[in-house]
């Protein structure tokens, strides 16, 4: 079907209300994606495919997926990267392009004087089940001329969501009325029926899959039937490695018509008493602004944080009013905070991380290594 004169842009009032849906709002797997996205935002279905086609086609959406919640499938870390201010790019074109468990790339600034505002690279990093993520960080810190770096990773999860569409408009200090969920990092072991159907679950649509028959395609992928593809599916989404159904958008870089989602991107950090962590990220990630948050350990080269998390917006002071409010919040908590800051986001860009071993055996010979060589 032609999108030729379909809205795209990211203000058009049934594109807003198809996104603030899609965005985030549809956990777990679903068998008919676009048909809750319909019911939930009023739109007919076929305009809601028509609609999302139209903007993927634009750039407006940047990629439409299912998730999956990698930190039960793989063992991940957030990285800070110590590298040579004239080799900054070039690392970070390397984590971008040549390295597929590279997910998250940004480049980060600080004050001066900020514990860590050397770490000036940051990105997410999985290592696929069997493989050592400090092996596989410390090849990338030779290839890109890295001179140190640190792997944090995941402890707990608080917040995992993006929405930025219904994030617009939000008052500092806006919250859920309950702390945000716990969600562990086990990682699952997975069958190779069931790490077949997940690579074709996870695999991005392109904008002539678009459309009502969403999954039959992705079942002859994967060799099965529809009925053994949806009942994999389900079982895996029980075990939670199934993150959400979403239209992800461009989070930085200009849309087709010059608007921005987002201008600033910040990563917000703080320290609070050991054995409080858990306590201090379910308040953290109750506060609707958050997309992301969690329990990881910043070590001495970050003044010991170990509470994280992320938000954007295209005003700093909205931004900064909004860290105020949590931070006032957490007082109020009664969970002391013996250091706080801010890291701001610039260059950036996202992309899923791989988390297959197959492929990660694969990567390895094409860089000329033994993947034996880099089994944890």
């Amino acid at each position: 079907m032609s999108t030729v004169g379909v809205p795209f842009q990211l203000n058009d009032p049934v594109n807003s209300a198809i996104l603030a849906v899609s965005e985030d709002r549809l956990d777990g797997f679903q068998c008919d994606p676009f048909a809750e996205v319909a019911r939930r935002a009023g739109v007919p279905q076929p305009e809601v495919l028509t609609r999302v086609r139209a903007m993927l086609e634009a750039g407006t959406i940047r990629r439409v997926r299912q998730t999956l919640m990698s930190t039960n499938l793989a063992p991940g870390a957030l990285v800070a990267w110590q590298v040579p201010a004239e080799r900054l790019h070039d690392a970070f074109d390397f984590m971008f392009q040549r390295d597929p468990f590279s997910g998250h790339v940004v480049i980060r600034t600080a004050d001066a004087a900020t514990p860590g505002a050397q770490y000036r690279l940051w990105t997410t990093l999985k290592a696929p089940q069997g493989f050592s993520i400090e092996r596989h960080a410390a090849y990338l810190a030779e290839r890109v001329g890295a001179t140190g770096f640190r792997l944090m990773p995941a402890k707990r999860l608080f917040a995992l969501g993006v929405g930025h569409v219904r994030r617009r408009g939000l008052e500092p200090g806006s919250r859920a009325e309950v702390p945000a969920d716990v969600r562990d990092t086990h990682v699952e072991q997975l069958s190779p029926l069931e790490w077949r159907v997940l690579t074709a679950i996870k695999r991005e649509f392109a904008p002539d899959e678009i459309v009502p028959d969403l999954w039959a395609p992705r079942a002859a992928e994967a060799g099965v039937a529809l009925d053994q593809f949806f009942a994999v599916a389900e079982r895996l989404n029980a075990r939670r490695v199934i993150g959400r159904f979403s239209t992800f958008l461009e989070h930085v870089k200009p849309l087709a018509d010059g608007e921005r989602v987002t201008r600033y991107n910040a990563l917000f950090h703080w320290a609070v008493p050991p054995g409080r962590e858990i306590a201090a990220g379910q308040e953290v990630g109750r506060h609707h602004i958050m997309t992301h948050a969690y329990w990881r350990e910043g070590g001495p080269e970050f003044n010991n944080v170990n509470v994280m998390g992320v938000a954007h917006g295209t005003e700093k002071d909205v931004l900064l009013a909004h860290k105020a409010a949590i931070d006032v919040h957490l007082a109020e908590a009664g969970i002391a905070v013996s250091y706080t800051n801010v890291f701001w986001g610039g260059r950036s860009e996202i992309k899923p991380s791989e988390i297959s071993p197959l492929a990660y055996a694969a990567w390895c010979r094409g860089q000329g290594l033994d993947p034996q060589a880099m089994r944890g």
